[in-house]
């Protein structure tokens, strides 16, 4: 792994400079690059000025008990509703991370919560993903989308091109109607399980994508990559496949999100450390953007 990869995803679990990130007096201003905000209504208010498609996660994760468990929800079904109720919900579904909702818990509370989160988006029109974490829950995810989708074939699931599995989920989930975001993958995994090797992973990658390009399935690619953007493209022209699309990260890239059509993905929320944490360690500009804005703000 990068070093300074490395140290971001273990500052990302360090309570001494969580704190201080969180406490700093700019730290706000910088996170609302890669953030929505912090409720609902400011999540609400980015998706209408966004103007393009969206995927939307209240941030939160690991969760340990009950209670918070049922905080998610609830926060995912006022979003829902008010989605609905300014007329967004079509092009806004919403991305769950099923540690947020139970999954270390009980795999069947997971379960219970994500379906009442699916059912109210059915109800508002709109559609759910699940979230893909460290690979310690896959095979719980996906035995969950599994369920999930006997009463709503329309859930989206989350594969990782580093994984060494992917290319075997790919295949199994690029059946008629299954709905398959793709992406590199943002958790720090042993050799074991995960490809190690950058440039690798990209390679990875565009064998997955051509497994869902050549399916019946539709395709998410999630990825700012500009090289993969091209491939993509080109290898949708080469199978005659239009029913796709692009994914980003919200406050990445926004120009070539108009250009593409892109969906974005909006986090939201208090825990957003963790997130910020991730996105820093995914890309060295994103650090070098955040060090900047912190030196012109002191």
């Amino acid at each position: 792994m990068n070093p300074l990869r490395a140290l971001i995803m273990a500052a990302s679990r360090n309570e001494t400079v969580r704190h201080l990130v969180a406490n700093a007096p700019i730290s706000r201003d910088v996170v609302k690059r890669f953030v929505a905000g912090e409720t609902t209504a400011d999540a609400v208010e980015v998706v209408r000025g966004l103007g393009l498609p969206v995927t939307l996660d209240y941030l939160g994760e690991d969760t340990k008990d009950k209670a918070q468990a049922e905080k998610t929800v609830q926060a995912y079904l006022e979003l829902l509703d008010a989605l609905h109720a300014a007329g967004l919900a079509e092009n806004a579904e919403v991305s769950v991370k099923l540690s947020a909702v139970g999954q270390s818990l009980d795999e069947s509370l997971a379960l219970t919560n994500a379906s009442r989160i699916c059912a109210a988006a059915e109800q508002c029109g709109t559609t759910v993903t699940l979230d893909m974490e460290d690979h310690t829950t896959t095979d719980s995810t996906l035995r969950v989308l599994d369920e999930l989708r006997r009463s709503w074939p329309w859930v989206g699931a989350v594969l990782q091109s580093y994984l060494h599995r992917t290319l075997d989920d790919c295949k199994r989930l690029a059946g008629p109607g299954s709905r398959v975001r793709l992406v590199k993958g943002a958790y720090a995994e042993p050799p074991e399980v995960a490809i190690q090797d950058p440039s690798e992973v990209d390679v990875n990658y565009v064998r997955c994508l051509n497994v869902l390009l050549a399916g019946e399935g539709y395709p998410m690619f999630a990825t700012h990559d500009p090289r993969l953007i091209e491939i993509i493209g080109e290898r949708a022209r080469w199978y005659d496949k239009t029913d796709f699309e692009y994914q980003m990260l919200y406050g990445i890239r926004p120009e070539e999100q108009r250009r593409l059509g892109t969906r974005v993905y909006v986090p939201y929320g208090e825990q957003w450390y963790g997130y910020l944490m991730r996105r820093l360690a995914e890309r060295p500009a994103n650090v070098t953007f955040f060090l900047r804005s912190l030196a012109s703000r002191s």
